[in-house]
């Protein structure tokens, strides 16, 4: 059996997913006519930083992951996303799957920090594939692997990470904090009379000299 090669078509929002969920479709390519049963496909997608240029804002949003501008050369490194799994039925000749990728807005996550840095242009992502294939033996199945050099980049637009967490987290976000931070700012809001958690954040922001970054206001507010 000839080997295997994959294509990235197209990345997309799962529209009805409970959790933020974006699917790749990829293309296989199998180079004979020979029919494959089955593959238990595995896939790490990783980001390729060095493959796209940054504006001052992005950059400023960047910093906690690569530090300044002028240090990129050596701290911009690919780095990983996530890992997949499916399972792709039988075919001959070519076939399309659909890979879930699995999201989070974590702002701990070193991927969500880069994803939530961008403003504009495409997510480069580099696509490494492995598993097992089965075909057709003397005695049934023969198990065969998927080849380490199967791999496939993609530049997933900025705009599709945007729609996905617009869809999932409406004109809002969540960061994650301590039991004791979160008292400490109840009593905060509490002790000055504030209605909520978002007018004790942005006062404090307010009251912060270091400061320099414009707090954004809500989509329907511009």
């Amino acid at each position: 059996m000839s080997s295997l090669t994959f294509t990235v078509a197209d990345v997309a929002a799962e529209q009805f997913s409970v959790t933020p969920r974006l699917i790749a479709r990829i293309g296989i390519v199998a180079g004979d006519d020979e029919p494959i049963q089955a593959i238990a496909l595995r896939c790490q997608i990783r980001i390729e930083p060095l493959r796209r240029p940054y504006s001052d804002d992005e950059a400023a949003g960047l910093h906690d992951l690569f530090g300044p501008r002028e240090r990129w050369v050596n701290t911009q490194r690919t780095f990983l996303w996530q890992h997949s799994t499916a399972m792709v039925q039988g075919f001959t000749g070519a076939t399309e799957i659909s890979l879930p990728l699995d999201c989070t807005y974590d702002f701990e996550v070193a991927a969500s920090k880069y994803l939530h840095a961008l403003r504009d242009g495409s997510i480069p992502l580099l696509f490494l594939f492995s598993g097992t294939v089965f075909v057709q033996g003397e005695r049934g199945f023969s198990v065969r692997q998927v080849s380490w050099e199967c791999e496939a980049q993609h530049d997933m637009p900025v705009t599709v990470w945007k729609d996905l967490t617009r869809l999932h987290y409406p004109n809002a976000g969540w960061v994650r904090l301590g039991h004791d931070t979160v008292a400490a700012l109840a009593a905060y809001k509490s002790a000055r009379g504030m209605l909520d958690f978002e007018d004790a954040v942005t006062t404090l922001l307010a009251e912060a000299p270091q400061v320099t970054v414009p707090i954004p206001q809500p989509e329907e507010a511009r």
